[in-house]
Parts: structure tokens; sequence; C-alpha cells
């Protein structure tokens, strides 16, 4: 029996296919748009059974014997404003695949976001309710929708668990160009002239820099991620950061540290098309999955930086 995995060439997809080879699982089938060149590397030296496209599998989803969905694929980019890409990719798709896994009873493990929370005015606690969350983009709207529909439905797999990625970053993110995360925007940045560009603040009660993130390292979701295919108890929808929150200032610094520069940051106008749905703090709160059973500390922001830049970044190397 595979694990599927969906976005698997992409940023966290990848990832998770090279952690479920360390931990000894070959039989994976990989699903995703596999036409995008940029991603190939993410997958090089990586131990599958198969590699299928993304539309080519929804019309035969029954030739393969899965006993695991790892649902990490998706639309992410937040300045997207075409519904029509989101309703397909990050809703109708989503949709289809949880029927399937219900109907054959596979386990399904989804990403959703930390988007769905908006601009954080109802709080960070995946206790709560969910329906007044107000996304600010698309992209949040799309995850927001889909965990809705699947709190609504009658029937469900045998498990299932949605998780609120917050800010994840870590290899394997080279292709994703405007998305990907601040740090690799930063040590290209400071290896071409030495020094940093970070958004000003256009709110009163944060200084420039000073906005505040859940920053969480992939190998920590990774870890996240393993926690939930191995117990496979309590379902529900949770969130995926550190519980501890950090500035852009702070992650400057590390970054400099890392690559032992001395620190040397410009703040620049936030983009218009994004400044009135820019997040000023995020932090999730992780005393659910603590309660459900997860007790791994997380990387410190420092050392997961510096883990990233040494091992990936330098060497511009793949996980």
């Amino acid at each position: 029996m595979a694990i599927l995995v969906t976005g698997a060439a992409g940023f966290i997809g990848s990832c998770l296919v090279s952690f479920l080879n360390e931990k000894g699982l070959s039989d994976l089938v990989l699903v995703d748009d596999f036409s995008k060149t940029q991603k190939a590397r993410n997958l090089e030296g990586k131990a599958y059974t198969a590699k299928i496209d993304r539309d080519v599998f929804l019309q035969d989803m029954g030739r393969h014997s899965i006993d695991f969905v790892f649902h990490i694929g998706a639309r992410t980019d937040t300045t997207e404003f075409d519904t029509n890409i989101f309703d397909k990719l990050n809703m109708a798709y989503s949709q289809q695949l949880w029927k399937y896994c219900t109907k054959n009873n596979i386990p399904f493990l989804y990403a959703s976001s930390a988007a769905t929370y908006g601009g954080g005015e109802h709080g960070f606690d995946d206790t709560a309710d969910i329906a007044p969350l107000a996304p600010l983009n698309p992209y949040g709207d799309s995850k927001q929708n889909f965990d809705k529909w699947v709190l609504q439905q009658n029937s469900a797999p045998p498990f299932w668990v949605g998780l609120k990625f917050f800010n994840v970053f870590g290899p394997n993110e080279y292709h994703k160009g405007r998305m990907a995360s601040v740090i690799l925007h930063a040590f290209n940045q400071i290896k071409e002239n030495g020094s940093l560009k970070l958004f000003e603040s256009h709110n009163p009660a944060y200084t420039h820099g000073g906005q505040i993130r859940d920053f969480i390292y992939v190998k920590d979701l990774l870890n996240l991620m393993w926690f939930w295919y191995d117990t496979k108890e309590h379902s529900g929808v949770y969130n995926a950061g550190t519980g501890k929150a950090r500035t852009f200032n702070d992650l400057a610094r590390a970054i400099f540290v890392a690559v032992e520069k001395t620190p040397q940051i410009n703040y620049i106008p936030t983009p218009e098309d994004i400044r009135d749905k820019y997040q000023y703090f995020t932090e999730a709160k992780m005393e659910k999955t603590r309660k459900a059973g997860y007790d791994k500390p997380f990387y410190d922001l420092e050392d997961a930086v510096k883990d990233y830049v040494l091992k990936y970044l330098v060497p511009n190397t793949t996980y």
C-alpha cells in the first residue's frame, strides 16, 4: 500500500518526500504539475513508485492502492486574485480527494493555512469557531472555505487532519519566486550587496521590521505531519506553527549572523498591492496540538535559520 503526496514537486511536498524516504518509506505516489521544470531538482535522488500529473490522477484514482494521503498541493500565491484558479485547485480538487478518502477509508491530511485568520482580529486559536474568520485574499478564502466545508460533512475519512501552516521556510523553495520565504530573498540580497531590505511598518503600533510572524522551519512541520501520520487520532483542524512569534528584525539578524556579516538593514515601503492586506502579527496557539500528544520541541529561530542557510542555501542544495 502506497502513500500519496500531492504537491510533491513543490517546496513542502518535496521535503516531505525526502523525510518519508528517511523514515524508510519509498512506496510513494507523487502527484503534481510536473510540467514546471524549475521544480524538477526538488525530486532528484528521491525514491518513489510513481509520478502522476494532478489532472490525470483525478481521472484514475482507483488504479492505485493508497493507505494514506498527504494533500499538500495547492495554489499558494497570495497575490493571485483570479478566484476561478482557487475554486479549481484549492477547493474542488480537495473536495474530490476528501470524498475519495471517505469512500475508501483512507486517512487524509491536508494543508490549510494561517491565512484563514485574516488580520488576526479574532486571534489565532484553533479551538475557536472558524465561521467569523475573514481572510484577506482569495488564497486565504479558498483555505477557509475548504475548512468550513470539511467541518460540515456528515461522512469523513477514518482519520483526517487539516493543518493551518504558518510562515514556513526551508530548503526546496528556490522555484517560488516572489512567494518564497523572506529568508531566501534576504540571503540572496545579502549575497549580492551585503545589505537587506525589509518592509517599513505602516502601522503605528509596530516599528519598521518589528512586524511579527510565527516562523516555522519546514523540518518542524515535517515532524508535525509525521506525528499525525503515526497517531491517526483526534481528527480536526489544527495550527501548525511554533507558538513563539518573532520579528522580521530578529529574522534578519539571524541571517546576518549565519553568513558572518554585520547587519545592514534598509526599510522600504510595503508594496501598494498588498499594503491594505498585510498581517502585522501572527502567532499560532499550539495547546490543542500539545494536548493531542505532540511533545517535540521546536527549533529556535536562530538555529533553524543557521541550519537552512549553511546546509542548503550556501551550497545551493536541496533536501
